[in-house]
């Protein structure tokens, strides 16, 4: 699907039939759908601009003049740079983030101008497996490495003596309520967090579901494909990615963001995010990488006095369980039983559910926050030797098990990378981001010393190497 970004420049005083006018002339006879309207910061909170913006259902997004003015644009005005400080801010809001094709440039009017670009759409399917194919050091994927406890192998293990009878949930369910203190109907199992995602976009029926970008992309596309209009709430760089609520349109009636969020490995306050909930909202958090955090600071998976509140919880990441499939999601009985209906039959295998109940045990609560010491531990390492190298910056503040880094000309860096051995995750498939950023993963000392050596030599001017984004499709974060 082709998307469009209408960027829009005005004077304070334009009407909003003059803009109207303006947007019908430029737009006509172009396919595609529009993603959003862009413009200078400053110019979005204008009420005509608002006003057009509402009317045809439209987000508004804004970016800093100075950004603005790295965009090469065909029709730059001095007079506009002056007053702006910025060429042109209809073409190069339509253009920010360097995949966009100006197909309409500025049309104008006595107070207003108007430019389409056509961008490529994301691919919200697109995920880290993709990148690590086999003999490269995978960065890409967000699980973690290395030996699994002997205890949980071994539990594991020993439920193939099990295979022969159906799944039962029962004691598993006990197990992952009494972990968060809630009770077993607060409680649904699922074959790892993207089937829970699927299953609110069934149930659910929105009127106005806001997405909040950047973030794990399977929420947006379970909403899609159930036929669902969704509006995206993209953070901005300027801001470290964080979270303001304020952003939230006040009619939303579904809210779905990450925390911590993938890729940007920002942890918001708990109190920030319960602000989100109210009467007559879902509010729906990814909390996939919550034991990635020491003490589980930010989690709201023990709140049972928030409305609407649905907490999305996976076990395959600080546990390496990706292959086994098992996550739950926490919410009010009634949601639970709903989206049990939803559920086919025996949906969590007998060894995915013998990992839960050992996964939800004391010990094992301690252990992930062992391991998530020491993660943070060997985050700080890889975050030193980043900033020793130019042209390299870091989102925000990173808190999970995953940096984002920005570089000039990331997919000829992320090719370099792979001809040196190593895989990381392209970030521009995540709304809100660009080619230029990259997830990488935490992993121990001597791999993030090598890998940075290897990133510097990437960085390094030298001669392009073709590019490879057309690996086998699978499925991860």
């Amino acid at each position: 699907m082709t998307e469009l970004v209408v960027g829009i420049g005005a004077r304070r005083d334009v009407t909003e039939d003059e803009l109207a006018h303006l947007l019908d002339a430029a737009l006509t006879g172009l396919d595609g759908t529009v993603r959003a309207l862009a413009t200078v910061a400053g110019k979005d909170g204008e009420p005509a601009i608002m006003a057009v913006a509402a009317a045809r259902g439209w987000p508004i997004v804004s970016y800093p003049a100075g950004e603005l003015a790295t965009v090469a644009v065909p029709n730059p005005s001095a007079a506009v740079l002056g007053a702006f400080g910025t060429p042109s801010v209809a073409e190069a809001a339509a253009l920010y983030g360097g995949r966009g094709e100006l197909i309409v440039p500025k049309l104008t009017s006595p107070m207003a101008a108007v430019a389409v670009a056509r961008h490529p759409s994301h691919d919200l399917r697109h995920h880290g497996d993709r990148e690590a194919t086999a003999g490269l050091v995978d960065l890409a994927v967000n699980v973690r490495a290395g030996a699994r406890p002997a205890w949980l192998t071994a539990r594991v293990q020993d439920s193939l003596g099990e295979l022969e009878s159906y799944p039962d949930g029962r004691v598993a369910r006990e197990a992952i309520a009494a972990r968060h203190g809630r009770d077993p109907g607060e409680v649904l199992l699922t074959a790892g967090a993207a089937e829970a995602f699927v299953l609110l976009a069934r149930v659910l029926d929105p009127r106005g579901a806001v997405v909040v970008h950047p973030q794990f992309t399977e929420p947006e596309a379970a909403l899609r494909a159930a036929g669902h209009k969704v509006e995206r709430v993209v953070l901005r760089e300027r801001d470290g990615f964080r979270l303001d609520p304020a952003l939230i349109p006040a009619t939303a009636d579904l809210v779905m963001i990450g925390n911590p969020t993938n890729p940007t490995s920002v942890l918001h306050p708990s109190a920030r995010v319960a602000e989100l909930a109210r009467a007559g909202r879902t509010l729906v958090v990814d909390e996939a990488f919550a034991d990635t955090v020491p003490g589980e600071s930010g989690s709201l998976s023990s709140r049972r006095d928030l409305p609407g509140l649905v907490v999305v919880r996976s076990l395959t990441k600080t546990w390496g369980l990706a292959g086994l499939r098992i996550g739950y999601v926490l919410a009010d009985p009634r949601l639970i039983a709903e989206l049990a209906e939803a559920q086919p039959l025996w949906p969590v295998s007998a060894p995915a559910l013998a990992a839960a109940e050992a996964c939800a045990s004391p010990l094992a609560v301690a252990t992930a926050d062992e391991f998530a010491t020491a993660l943070a531990d060997d985050r700080e390492h890889l975050l030193k030797l980043l900033g020793t190298l130019d042209g390299v910056t870091v989102a925000g503040l990173p808190s999970s098990s995953f940096v984002l880094v920005k570089v000039t000309d990331g997919r000829t860096v992320r090719d370099r990378l792979r001809a040196s051995g190593y895989a990381v995750r392209r970030g521009d498939t995540f709304p809100g981001l660009g080619p230029d950023w990259l997830r990488v993963a935490v992993r121990d000392r001597d791999t993030s010393t090598a890998f940075t050596a290897a990133l510097a030599r990437a960085l390094a001017p030298a001669a392009g190497i073709t590019s490879d984004d057309d690996e086998q499709p699978k499925g991860s974060r």
